[in-house]
């Protein structure tokens, strides 16, 4: 096949088959999905022109992919980012005509979020033409990802799957479920999370390693669905360490460190229910993760040393592994799972 513009060649994953009815779907940049549906759709439905500037904020990922569809359509592009911007995808970012403003470190992840959100804020009142993304907010951003469930629904031919992925926004695994869903597969929808992320009441319990930060959050996202996930599982630095670690040297496979976490709860999955295919999102390569991750390969544990606890309520929660029935629930239940007493039903 041949494409108009990079950004369409590197969206779509390749699908690896690790052992029967285990795969991964590794990607370039999965998030291109969605800043392409995007900034398309904004500029057909005139919410935005070839005057406007694109403005979010982005740990990278989220910058790299929509600094891809303004290249596309032509468009100048504007991104606040975070202290985590790896020096390399900052210069690969400004290099495709995008202003990358850095924020000096609010102490917090937390505290940098809302700096950045604030930022941002600034910048719209000061410039008309400035168009805000809301990568976290809006859910335009899901639309991009059916392309990605036909897919898997030609390549993976049943009608029973589980999914591993990342939750961060809430787009990526939370739109997989919602189009497969509709298209009549029996999903199982599995969400990661790092410790100390907000998204499903993790925020107390810390871990000193974290820096995988894009697939959690300090901050409420509204795109995060609550009722498409089936269960949640909290990982520490270390836990996707060793599954980073393994997909490279089991499978060559070099991916970020969220996707060395989703591998960890596939396998652990896939080992307890061989007879349903599981999919393993990996959502980005192992590039920005050179240094702070793949240097450290002797420090990783064989992955067989992990074992998730299968918790029932926050208080519970410890790492390097914790596991929760989540049952698609709506958000009002996060308040149950992380009430200070919990009556046994």
């Amino acid at each position: 096949m041949i494409y108009d513009h990079i950004a369409e060649a590197l969206k779509e994953p390749k699908i690896v088959k690790l052992e029967n009815n285990f795969y991964l779907a590794r990607f370039e940049s999965m998030k291109i999905y969605s800043t392409l549906y995007a900034v398309k759709s904004l500029l057909e439905r005139e919410i935005i022109n070839r005057h406007s500037i694109l403005i979010d904020s982005s740990s990278g990922i989220y910058a790299y992919a929509l600094a891809l569809a303004c290249h596309k359509y032509q468009l100048k592009c504007h991104i606040i980012a975070s202290k985590t911007v790896e020096p390399s995808m900052k210069t690969q970012i400004e290099l495709l005509g995008a202003y990358v403003e850095g924020v000096p470190s609010a102490g917090s992840l937390k505290l940098d979020q809302s700096y950045r959100v604030e930022k941002v804020e600034q910048l719209l009142k000061e410039n008309s033409n400035y168009y805000w993304m809301q990568q976290y907010h809006d859910d335009i951003h899901y639309g991009g990802y059916e392309a990605f469930a036909n897919i898997i629904l030609n390549d993976i031919n049943t009608e029973k799957l589980t999914i591993v992925g990342g939750i961060g926004s809430g787009c990526s695994t939370g739109a997989l479920g919602v189009f497969l869903r509709q298209k009549g597969i029996k999903i199982t929808l599995c969400g990661i999370q790092p410790f100390g992320s907000v998204t499903f009441g993790a925020q107390d319990v810390y871990d000193p390693e974290i820096i995988i930060a894009g697939i959690g959050s300090a901050i409420d996202f509204r795109n995060v669905k609550y009722e498409n996930y089936d269960s949640i599982d909290w990982l520490s630095f270390d836990c996707c360490l060793s599954g980073t670690i393994e997909l490279i040297k089991r499978y060559a496979i070099y991916a970020g460190l969220s996707s060395g976490g989703s591998y960890c709860v596939g396998k652990y999955l896939f080992q307890h229910n061989p007879s349903t295919p599981c999919l393993v999102i990996a959502p980005d390569t192992g590039h920005r993760y050179a240094g702070s991750v793949f240097a450290r390969h002797h420090e990783a544990k064989p992955l067989e040393q992990f074992k998730p606890q299968i918790i029932n309520h926050a208080n519970e929660l410890a790492l390097p592994w914790s596991r929760y029935l989540w049952d698609r629930k709506e958000k009002s239940h996060l308040c149950e799972f992380t009430s200070l007493i919990h009556i046994e039903s």
